[in-house]
């Protein structure tokens, strides 16, 4: 959807404002790294060139940003303030949606981030769940996500799902019950689980309402198109997003061997970079060389890889996006 869509309105009652009603979010959504310089600070100067990489060398137009990509929780506050409205400004008039996650172990960090996203023109929020305190049930994580909808009504909230990082495995169906009463800007949710049996069913409660769900685990987006998600949001689709985008067109005209050959050579490049110790700082590494962005170190405690493994794992890269079906 456009940014220009976005528009607040008028509560009928009380004048005040509230999240409008908008189109689904569609699509692949790069979640976003955070450029450090060598010393581990902002290198705010990169997010120009890094959106103009996005649209012309891997057509996506949406961002997730201040994410797990990005590093999100080894930022200060005031450091993801700066993130996010640089995205907005060098976003302007170009991508359609800069989504900004501002989950914190802190409700009141959260809430500020959330009053701060408001306020720079982002599209919308995400809200991961707390992770040391975890919510006992769904009813607690509502609670929390009300709270920070409450400080900023007007743009559209999304629940952040990812219970291999949080370690929070409760039933995502049962957060959606009744969202809608507690959280008037719900929109829909990120869904970075393994269960797509809870993933259908949170499509099911969400699409009569129209609602998103994205999907957020890479090398299964294929399984999960056609239990209708709307999109998804991956770190893999900042320097694979023309290769994800060819298998979306052609799981959208039925394509089905055409779409299976791509996921499949995208699990195989993701195998070998497991087998290797796959991880963020690895995965930064690799959009720096694909993209020659100069992303930077990880944020302590993660640490840089050496030359040679990144080396090992760009050719393999390489070599699958050659070899995959034209």
């Amino acid at each position: 959807m456009p940014r220009s869509q976005l528009r607040c309105v008028e509560g009928k009652k009380t004048g005040a404002k509230m999240c409008p009603d908008s189109e689904k979010i569609s699509g692949l959504i790069a979640a976003t790294f955070t450029p450090l310089t060598p010393h581990g600070e902002l290198n705010l100067a990169v997010i120009g060139p890094y959106v103009d990489f996005l649209l012309e060398k891997q057509s996506v137009r949406s961002v997730f940003v201040n994410g797990t990509t990005g590093e999100g929780c080894s930022l200060t506050l005031q450091e993801r303030k700066q993130v996010a409205e640089e995205w907005c400004r060098q976003a302007k008039g170009k991508l359609d949606q800069v989504i900004v996650h501002v989950g914190c172990l802190c409700i009141k960090d959260s809430q500020e981030l959330a009053r701060h996203a408001m306020s720079v023109g982002v599209d919308a929020i995400a809200v991961i769940s707390p992770s040391f305190f975890k919510p006992r049930n769904a009813e607690a994580l509502q609670m929390f996500l009300k709270e920070v909808g409450a400080a900023a009504p007007e743009l559209p909230l999304y629940y952040y799902h990812l219970p291999s990082m949080t370690g929070l495995n409760l039933n995502v169906r049962e957060v959606l019950e009744g969202i809608e009463k507690k959280v008037p800007s719900f929109r829909g949710l990120k869904f970075s689980g393994l269960d797509l049996c809870d993933l259908g069913q949170c499509v099911s409660y969400c699409r009569p309402r129209g609602w998103s769900v994205l999907y957020g685990v890479d090398e299964q987006l294929l399984g999960a198109l056609p239990l209708g998600v709307n999109g998804a949001v991956g770190s893999t689709y900042n320097y694979m997003g023309y290769f994800m985008n060819r298998m979306l067109s052609a799981f959208e005209k039925g394509d089905l061997d055409l779409a299976q050959s791509l996921q499949f050579k995208l699990q195989d490049f993701l195998t070998f970079a497991n087998s290797l110790g796959f991880d963020l700082a690895m995965n930064k590494q690799l959009m720096s060389l694909c993209s020659g962005l100069p992303m930077g170190p990880p944020r302590l405690p993660l640490l840089p890889w050496p030359s040679d493994n990144i080396q090992v794992v760009v050719k393999k890269l390489h070599q699958d996006l050659e070899d995959c079906p034209k």
